[in-house]
């Protein structure tokens, strides 16, 4: 899946990517901020002022409990990072692990489907928005700049989609065919 057995960075036998490096968790930024609609930097992997932002990207995501993925506009870095964790999702079929990508980019995407999506950008809504249910994506590790090859479905790869459409501007309301698609935040399961 990952190249490394699925193990989350720093774990016993994983393998530590950030050379030990913690993060800072960052503030979530919110709609209508103006990172959340334009595209992200491509990045080079390797640059220490890029490690230090994806072991934040990975503490922020760590401390926002309900959510499976985080960009980094998210996190105000108009960069293309995206870190994710579906594992623990209920409709989770595939597991990368819990894993930070540099300039990830979707190389395949069949079986689309719709699904009920939320965003930590955009409190108290959520919507059906179509996906394709399997995909690749490639990308690299931050501090290595190890190419890495993801292929995920279901869950994981509305996750990932979800992410890598943050890289490009758009959030998942962009994505919504009308009005009928938005319904309010029930729980906190939401990509």
């Amino acid at each position: 899946m990952n190249g490394w057995g699925g193990e989350p960075w720093g774990a016993p036998g994983g393998r530590d990517v950030l050379g030990g490096r913690v993060g800072t968790p960052r503030e979530v930024l919110g709609a209508p901020h103006p990172l959340l609609s334009a595209a992200a930097e491509l990045v080079d992997p390797t640059d220490p002022e890029i490690v230090a932002a994806a072991a934040d990207l990975l503490a922020t995501l760590r401390r926002e409990t309900a959510t499976t993925g985080l960009a980094a506009p998210q996190i105000g870095l108009s960069w293309r990072l995206i870190a994710f964790d579906a594992g623990l999702h209920p409709r989770s079929r595939s597991w990368a692990g819990e894993l930070v990508l540099a300039n990830p980019r979707l190389a395949r995407a069949s079986h689309w489907d719709p699904g009920r999506e939320g965003c930590t950008s955009i409190t108290g809504l959520t919507a059906d928005v179509l996906r394709a249910t399997r995909i690749t994506v490639r990308g690299h590790l931050p501090g290595t700049g190890e190419p890495v090859t993801i292929e995920a479905d279901a869950f994981e790869a509305r996750c990932i989609q979800h992410q890598l459409d943050h890289l490009d501007g758009l959030l998942f309301l962009d994505r919504v065919p009308g009005a009928l698609s938005l319904h309010r935040r029930l729980h906190s399961c939401d990509a």
